[in-house]
């Protein structure tokens, strides 16, 4: 299937900027709590026919989400709450420099 990302995937790439964030805003000012995170996806599930896979989800674009029909498709949403693996009791804290319209 093609105009999808694997579920894990989309998930990695969301940690990993929010790891990013975290990172380049370590030693500012201003910083922000992570609170939940949450997202709306439209999958498909694609049934593979490989020893070992028995489904993968793809998360599509907009564009391949109108092309598929509404039986091949579903709208999920999570709540991902974010925890620093160092001390999973401590929100983490996502900061940076103020843009130009924020203070």
């Amino acid at each position: 299937m093609d105009n999808g990302i694997e579920l894990a995937d989309l998930v990695w790439q969301l940690r990993h900027e929010l790891s990013r964030a975290m990172w380049a805003g370590e030693h500012t000012d201003l910083r922000f709590e992570a609170g939940p995170v949450e997202l709306e996806l439209t999958v498909a599930v694609e049934k593979a026919n490989e020893p070992g896979v028995k489904a993968r989800f793809l998360v599509l674009d907009v564009a391949a989400a109108a092309r598929r029909s509404s039986a091949t498709t579903q709208r999920i949403s999570l709540t991902l709450h974010p925890r620093r693996a160092d001390d999973p009791s401590r929100s983490p804290l996502i900061s940076g420099t103020a843009g130009p319209d924020e203070r």
